[in-house]
């Protein structure tokens, strides 16, 4: 089945792509979500009609991302957790808390853009990855400290 992507779709294609995908995925998933349209001759005319609606979308979006990567940068987290015999957490610390932590300093965050390998699970400071956009990415501070 081949299909129009209208949004990104992970391992798949971004939006404004012509894609072949199986049957099932097409109809079970992107069309009923209304993440892709079927490809008719139509809706191709009118995909080349819209790229230019698409770019500038995808402008603007990555501009705004521009714009909270700068904010962000300069934002430290500090997590303070119960901590066990050398300086290990009893847990961890997820994207969720990291998340938590910049929504109390009025940055708001999707949990998903936080990319975190592994949860932390020591005290000290570490360097986070936040994918904002597909082609902005952020570095922010997270330090995780013993609660007094």
């Amino acid at each position: 089945m081949k299909v129009i992507l209208r949004e990104d779709v992970a391992n798949l294609g971004k939006s404004g792509e012509l894609v072949t995908v199986k049957d099932g995925f097409g109809r079970n998933y992107l069309l009923p979500r209304k993440l892709a349209v079927l490809a008719t001759e139509q809706n191709v005319r009118q995909l080349e009609h819209e790229r230019s609606v698409i770019s500038a979308r995808n402008a603007k979006l990555k501009g705004a991302a521009e714009e909270q990567a700068r904010k962000i940068g300069a934002v430290k987290a500090v997590i303070r957790r119960k901590v066990g015999e050398q300086d290990k957490l009893y847990g961890s610390v997820t994207a969720l808390d990291i998340a938590e932590a910049l929504a109390a300093q009025g940055q708001t965050v999707d949990r998903r853009h936080i990319h975190l390998p592994e949860p932390i699970k020591a005290t000290g400071q570490y360097e986070v990855e936040l994918r904002l956009h597909r082609d902005v990415v952020a570095k922010i501070k997270v330090e995780v400290a013993a609660e007094a």
